[in-house]
């Protein structure tokens, strides 16, 4: 198109916006008057495209948020998430955040495969459409990934260049932009299209409002009876990608690319184990990862025999998802043979420790339709002990402590996932209650990181789910020790030693002021609640104390039978605690009673595969940032 321009004139001057460059700090929020509002109605005009539907697909990317011009995890930029993922994905690094086995099974040698840089190589379009943009417009790529305005009107010339590539006619009835929205998602076939597309209809028929991260307010009016013409996408040349061999939910794109279950080398194989799940054992824990690399490169390593698995791969720009071990299989992700058994791993592509590398609002969404699917189906309650971060497996013993990994990390959004999830995270007791929920405003709460770039540097200023811990009533003391970790706390990026997450909920220990103490890591931790900008909310759970006689109750990082369970030919596995324990008077809360249990797989012949189950009973507490097991025999239960 020629106009280009003349458009980025008139929505530069409509939006009166200057964003600051990549990595500067944001500018003050404007005024409540929303000019991002009016660059999406000027780009409207100017392209033919409905406003419903340019807002829905921004919304859909990024919730209309611009991210100070810093890209996604997949070189996204702006509102709508226009992708150059060549530029922006050749300057990420990978951080290590852990040295751990993934396995976690002490019956094997440790497992420590080596990961693989992100590919930048052979992009697909997806990951390319910013340069499109800026041939559409005349804008440059600058402008396009600094200037939400620009921005959104890179974004409409791309919908509208789908809608001519379709044969469409412009049209002012939304319901007519079906196949050019599923097209824009950048997906290669038709489902993942479809699946983006009922997402961005779904958002134009409820409605959306809220204040961006820029501080302004941006408004979508909901179309309730919208039924959009989907007969157009049979026309736009995408390949049909089969879900068959997938357990997902028909609301998300699915398909299936398998970890292959191979024997090599020396007696060897990978990268999983064959199981018989639930009907051998619950599965009991969802483990939410980040890929530390890109969507291509990914699927390689699973698809590598030598390397390690996970059950389902999320794809960022559409929320595509690709399954790679079945549910009843044991998957080797999480670090802890105890969780690996019992849980089923998600990678989100992604990376921990860069802050404004954000996730997409599809991919967010995806990923919850997934999690409620598999919650619903194996009977997982929809809560932080349950749903857990890769940050939140415990180490399986104490030398194991140190090298767990830490992901997704402190950017990852817990609690608008729980919204997506349906189990929003709200106050469910009186304000003085004996235990709080931890729910910052995710956006408000920016706490300092350091170690995104290098050594001691402070990361980017972002909002983030994690609240620090001090040792008293004032920012000035010292940090939370974790004696586990061996060494002083820091503000590093992969430091969980002093902080906890949105939706963990701890028994509260005292109260001063403005501050609020809990019980972790036995003993007492600080953090700022002011009434005005709580950091936690009260809540009723369940909690143990160590049972009366016990001045102290050992914490295991797995809930393993004791040794006469095991039968003739299975080593008996060691119960070993971690360098923590209970004192008495403090109240841990607890995810539930399980059974002490043990799967021995190691090797390829499932024949010699056996689920080990005691008669030892285990709960299962939030005890530090991390969960851990303590022996039922060694406590008591009491509302709180």
């Amino acid at each position: 198109m020629s106009g280009g321009t003349p458009i980025a004139l008139r929505a530069l001057a409509a939006a009166a916006l200057t964003l600051p460059l990549l990595g500067a700090a944001p500018t003050p929020a404007p005024p409540p008057t929303a000019h991002l509002q009016e660059a999406f109605a000027a780009a409207s005009a100017e392209y033919d495209v409905p406003r419903s539907v340019l807002m829905g697909v921004s919304y859909l990317q990024s919730r209309w948020d611009a991210h100070g011009g810093a890209p996604s995890v997949t070189g996204g930029y702006g509102p709508m998430h226009l992708t150059d993922a060549r530029a922006a994905l050749a300057a990420a690094e990978h951080h290590g955040e852990g040295t751990e086995d993934p396995r976690g099974d002490d019956a094997r040698p440790p497992l420590r495969p080596e990961s693989r840089a992100p590919r930048t190589d052979e992009l697909p379009d997806r990951l390319t459409t910013l340069p499109r943009a800026a041939r559409l417009t005349g804008l440059s790529p600058g402008q396009l990934r600094a200037d939400p305005a620009a921005n959104v009107a890179g974004g409409a010339a791309l919908l509208a260049e789908a809608q001519r590539r379709l044969g469409e006619p412009s049209s002012e009835d939304p319901a007519d932009w079906y196949a050019a929205v599923a097209l824009f998602s950048g997906a290669d076939d038709r489902a993942s299209a479809a699946a983006y597309a009922n997402d961005v209809y779904e958002v134009i028929r409820a409605g959306e409002q809220r204040v961006t991260d820029a501080g302004q307010r941006v408004a979508l009016a909901a179309r309730p009876g919208l039924a959009p013409d989907t007969s157009a996408l049979a026309r736009a040349g995408l390949r049909t990608a089969s879900a068959a061999g997938t357990e997902c939910p028909r609301t998300v794109s699915c398909e299936w690319i398998p970890a292959p279950y191979e024997e090599f080398g020396d007696g060897d194989y990978g990268n999983h184990d064959l199981g018989n799940r639930p009907a051998s054992q619950p599965i009991r824990y969802i483990v939410v990862h980040d890929t530390e690399g890109a969507w291509e490169g990914v699927l390689d390593m699973v698809q590598d025999p030598t390397y390690v698995s996970w059950q389902y791969s999320l794809r960022s720009t559409d929320g595509h998802i690709a399954q790679h071990v079945k549910a009843k299989d044991v998957a080797w992700h999480a670090g802890n043979w105890y969780v690996n058994a019992g849980s089923i791993g998600l990678e989100h592509e992604g990376f921990l420790a860069e802050p404004d590398a954000w996730y997409t609002e599809a991919m967010y969404r995806s990923s919850a339709r997934l999690v409620k699917y598999l919650a619903g189906k194996y009977g997982i309650p929809l809560d932080r002990q349950h749903i857990l971060g890769h940050d939140t497996v415990p180490g399986p013993t104490s030398a194991t402590v140190p090298g767990m990994h830490t992901d997704p990390g402190p950017y990852w959004d817990w609690r608008h996932y729980f919204e997506l999830l349906g189990r929003p995270l709200e106050a469910t007791a009186g304000r003085h209650s004996g235990v709080v929920t931890i729910r910052p405003d995710y956006a408000a709460n920016r706490p300092v990181f350091t170690g995104c770039e290098s050594a001691g540097e402070p990361c980017a200023t972002h909002g983030s789910s994690a609240v620090r811990l001090y040792s008293d009533h004032d920012e000035s003391s010292p940090l939370i020790r974790d004696v586990g970790l061996g060494r002083a706390p820091t503000t590093g990026v992969n430091d969980l030693s002093s902080r906890v997450s949105t939706g963990q909920q701890y028994a509260v220990a005292d109260r001063w002021g403005d501050w609020t103490a809990i019980w972790y890591l036995g003993q007492k931790a600080w953090f700022r609640n002011p009434g005005k900008n709580p950091a936690a909310v009260p809540a009723k759970a369940e909690v143990v104390t160590p049972r009366k006689g016990l001045d102290s109750v050992p914490v295991y990082g797995r809930a393993y039978p004791e040794k006469e369970a095991y039968p003739e030919g299975v080593p008996a596995q060691a119960v070993s605690p971690l360098p923590y324990t209970m004192l008495k008077g403090q109240k841990y809360v607890t995810g539930g009673k399980v059974p002490g249990e043990y799967y021995y797989a190691v090797t390829f012949d499932e024949a010699s595969h056996r689920v080990v189950r005691g008669k030892d009973l285990y709960y299962e507490i939030q005890f530090g940032h991390r969960v851990g097991f303590v022996r039922a025999a060694d406590v008591t239960v009491k509302s709180s």
